[in-house]
Parts: C-alpha cells; sequence; structure tokens
C-alpha cells in the first residue's frame, strides 16, 4: 500500500522542485528588480523636488514613466508640509502681551492639489511657470509609492499556501525629506 502512495508523492516533490521552484525564484527576482526600479525612481524624484524646490509638470511625468517601466500599477501620495508659527500672546488683540513663545505647525498640501497645478484644466503649455508647483526651502515634501496589482510571484506564493492577495503589496517606498534649495 505504501508503495502506491510514494509514487503521487514522489511526482508531486518532482514537480514542485523541477518547476515551481525554480519559477518562484525567478518570479521572486522580478519583483526585486521592481522594487530596486521604483526605489531608483521615487528617490531621484524627490531628491530632484527637493534640490529644486519646484515640480515640475515634465518631472512628475517622467517619475510615472520610470515607475510604469517595472509593469506594475502604484498607488502614488505626494504630501508638502510647510512649517508655520503662531505666537502665543496672553490677549491676542494686545501684541504687548506677546508670551515670548510660538507654537509650530505645519499646513499640509496633498497630491490632489499638487497635481491641479501642475495638471490645470485650461490648456497652458507644460513650459509655463503657472504649471509649476513651487516648495520653500526649509518645507518637508514626501512621496509614499505602493503597488496595487498582484505580482507573479504573489500569485505563485498564494497558490501554495492556499492564501488570498487580500493585499497584494510588494512594493511599498515612503522617501522624503526637507526642501534644500528654491531654484525659480
Amino acid at each position: 500500500m505504501t508503495k502506491y502512495l510514494s509514487i503521487p508523492f514522489a511526482s508531486v516533490i518532482a514537480v514542485l522542485l523541477l518547476f515551481y521552484f525554480p519559477l518562484q525564484s525567478t518570479y521572486e527576482q522580478q519583483d526585486q528588480m521592481a522594487y530596486n526600479l521604483s526605489y531608483n525612481a521615487v528617490t531621484n524624484f524627490v531628491d530632484s523636488v527637493r534640490n529644486k524646490g519646484y515640480i515640475s509638470p515634465m518631472m512628475y511625468n517622467d517619475f510615472t514613466r520610470e515607475l510604469g517601466a517595472t509593469n506594475n500599477l502604484f498607488e502614488i501620495k505626494m504630501e508638502h508640509k510647510s512649517k508655520r508659527y503662531n505666537p502665543i500672546y496672553k490677549d491676542p488683540t494686545d501684541e504687548a502681551t506677546f508670551m515670548g513663545t510660538a507654537e509650530v505647525y505645519y499646513d499640509a498640501v496633498y497630491q490632489e492639489t499638487i497635481l491641479a497645478t501642475l495638471f490645470p484644466d485650461n490648456g497652458v503649455s507644460d513650459f509655463d511657470p503657472s504649471r509649476k508647483y513651487y516648495l520653500k526651502e526649509g518645507d518637508f515634501f514626501t512621496v509614499t509609492v505602493r503597488n496595487t496589482n498582484t505580482t507573479k510571484a504573489k500569485l505563485l506564493s498564494d497558490f501554495l499556501t492556499n492564501g488570498s492577495s487580500v493585499d497584494p503589496t510588494r512594493i511599498d517606498i515612503p522617501y522624503g525629506g526637507i526642501i534644500n534649495n528654491e531654484d525659480y
């Protein structure tokens, strides 16, 4: 009886060793290369924005084109934070009651507003300065990129483990920093 069970078991093991694992390894390498390309695209874009102090439509299009070269779909989130100071007064109507301190807070601008500046519905040329989104020295700029599609490596992994791709994220890259320059 064990002789008959060992043949199918050996066949399953042979199929796994000959086909599945090499294929899984290849797809894992593709995911790693996609991650590396995505990471380079994000860091180049953010560092360019930090050094120039603005985002132009061409910079954003080049960034999305580099991400598209990975053959993945991405959710991109951009955030711009400006530091603001709010002086504290004992009586807000009397400047003489200044307490000598200030509250620090951040005004945040998100993806929708930035993209509305870069790509308005008015037909203005890509080279028009009104289509640039400007940041100030000392502001914070961050970009987060996450893949939204299920990669082949994730599909094979789910097949073997009988899992489900509820969260297909294999690439999740947050990157940002302080604006170093205002190059208008």
